[in-house]
């Protein structure tokens, strides 16, 4: 699928999507503009390296790199002006092992005020599942509705865009 244009693979598509999703969770907003950086591979015709920043009200901003092509890593830091949130395998950890949150309280900057807390192994994917089967047989709405998803993708669509126009890009 990663490397099938025709049904939308990709980097963004399939990686860089939760990027996305993060930022707009975490800073509980819908971005003003995005620009992003691709390179496509020439057999495959999908993006095998995407970089992207998405500037949020505040001044805040997300800033990512995804790939299919690269080394494996994943991890998602969140940044503020009195500490650091690191997480390690966010997107698809491990259903055997747990996934390690480090903590940085700025207090030194050798890394000495850095604490980890473990959050114990679960099969996501089997948990996500069974919310949706729930929320069918019991008739209740989805947690994340239709519409966060399309205003996910107007993010993506936006930073297809800004490779084309080689510009910052309104997501509405």
């Amino acid at each position: 699928m990663r490397n099938r244009a025709d049904i939308g693979g990709g980097g963004l598509y399939d990686i860089g999507c939760y990027a996305v999703a993060t930022a707009r969770f975490v800073l509980d907003a819908e971005p003003e503009k995005v620009i992003g950086a691709f390179d496509f591979d020439p057999n495959f015709g999908t993006d095998r390296l995407c970089s992207g920043l998405v500037r949020f009200p505040g001044n805040r901003q997300l800033s990512f790199a995804c790939s299919t092509q690269m080394v494996p890593y994943q991890r998602v830091q969140i940044f503020g002006s009195k500490g650091r949130l690191e997480v390690q395998i966010p997107f698809n950890a491990p259903p055997d092992q747990p996934v390690r949150l480090f903590i940085d309280t700025g207090s030194d900057l050798y890394g000495g005020g850095i604490r980890v807390e473990e959050i114990p192994a679960v099969d996501q994917y089997t948990l996500q599942a069974n919310a949706f089967a729930t929320a069918i047989l019991d008739q209740k709405p989805w947690l994340y509705p239709i519409e966060d998803a399309i205003q996910n993708m107007r993010v993506i669509d936006a930073l297809f865009r800004s490779a084309k126009t080689e510009a910052w890009e309104s997501p509405c």
